[in-house]
């Protein structure tokens, strides 16, 4: 009975705490953003820049140096990434931001820099780099008739991406959403509150002065669409999380984590694969499990698969994109993330 209380008080917890710190300064503008990408920007345009017709190399470029820039964790960039796919984008682009922007975002790297060293974060930007293309050619490929033919449905045309007023407002979304961090990257959390309140006046005035009522309520609309979709998965998966994290040893962790060979390197990847990071919170974990023992490349491998993807990333991905989608996605990540954590293993010294 215990034991029961202890692991269902686990899920409950690492749900009040997803609520209460990720919730209202993560997800409402991301989901936001998501809509206003939907509604704003040109179907047309984003197939001409990332569109399944578009040259892969660049396209597939664009989409991975966007996401940089893009402070997210696995659930918080899933109705940004399905934003610009139901906008228009290509599958392999629209993959390449759903990976990247949690696995190697600009504000995470800083981070991992300053806990791990420069070896790590170089390692680790480089790897989700590669691993993005990698990703980007495999979703491209693997779907190639149905992307052709849900493009072939928009036609091209040489109209302008969106108009200056919209441009305007998804800029200040995308500073809404990540300033929070950015700006209180180490205090409280009321104080990111605070700047997350800020942000939402500016944005609601900015809107209500400049874009029309019509097109306000539509953007409303697809908002709605991605919250009713995703957002209760995303509360079932934090829950089931929270249950394993209360059921998992870390003794057991310590021991098979060290070395760098094949196996503690995928050990690594389906423990990041399955468990929940917040953005960031993976180096702090990565640093202890390296103190106790636990080798550089699982190390790489956990800090890429830790915030990159997640038990609720899957639930989401499949229901948001479909479930083949997501059982190609996930396993060509964790392919991948123990590929490259058993390479790196042998360099990272």
């Amino acid at each position: 009975m215990e034991l029961a209380l202890q692991i269902i008080m686990g899920g409950l917890n690492a749900l009040k705490d997803y609520i209460a710190l990720h919730v209202l300064t993560c997800l409402v503008p991301a989901f936001l953003l998501a809509g206003g990408i939907v509604t704003f920007i040109s179907r047309e345009a984003i197939i001409g820049y990332l569109g399944a017709a578009a040259r892969k190399l660049s396209s597939f470029g664009i989409a991975a140096g966007g996401s940089f820039f893009v402070a997210a964790c696995s659930c918080t960039v899933i109705p940004v990434s399905s934003g610009i796919y139901y906008g228009g984008a290509g599958i392999g682009a629209a993959f390449i931001l759903l990976w990247v922007a949690p696995a190697a975002n600009i504000l995470a790297l800083v981070y991992t820099g300053q806990i791990l060293g420069a070896q790590m974060v170089t390692a680790r930007l480089a790897s989700a780099l590669l691993m993005s293309f990698a990703v980007g050619f495999v979703m491209a490929y693997a779907f190639y008739r149905e992307e052709k033919n849900r493009v072939s449905s928009i036609q091209m045309s040489g109209g302008p991406l969106m108009t200056k007023k919209a441009t305007v407002l998804l800029l200040l979304l995308v500073v809404w959403l990540l300033a929070p961090n950015y700006i209180v990257s180490k205090g409280p959390y009321w104080q990111k509150v605070i700047v997350w309140a800020v942000g939402l006046v500016v944005v609601a005035i900015y809107a209500w002065r400049t874009i029309e009522a019509d097109k306000l309520k539509a953007w409303l609309k697809e908002t709605w669409w991605f919250v009713r979709i995703i957002f209760p998965l995303l509360l079932a998966g934090v829950f089931i999380v929270g249950i394993i994290g209360a059921l998992l040893p870390q003794q057991w962790v310590e021991t098979w984590l060290g070395g760098s060979g094949l196996r503690q390197s995928f050990l690594a990847t389906m423990i990041g694969a399955v468990t929940y990071f917040a953005t960031m919170t993976e180096a702090p974990f990565v640093d202890t499990l390296m103190n106790l023992g636990m080798g550089k490349g699982p190390a790489l491998a956990l800090l890429l698969t830790g915030p990159g993807i997640s038990l609720p990333n899957w639930l989401a991905i499949a229901r948001v994109f479909g479930a083949k989608k997501a059982l190609v996605y996930i396993p060509t990540i964790i392919i991948l993330g123990t590929l490259v954590g058993w390479i790196a293993g042998v360099f990272l010294h």
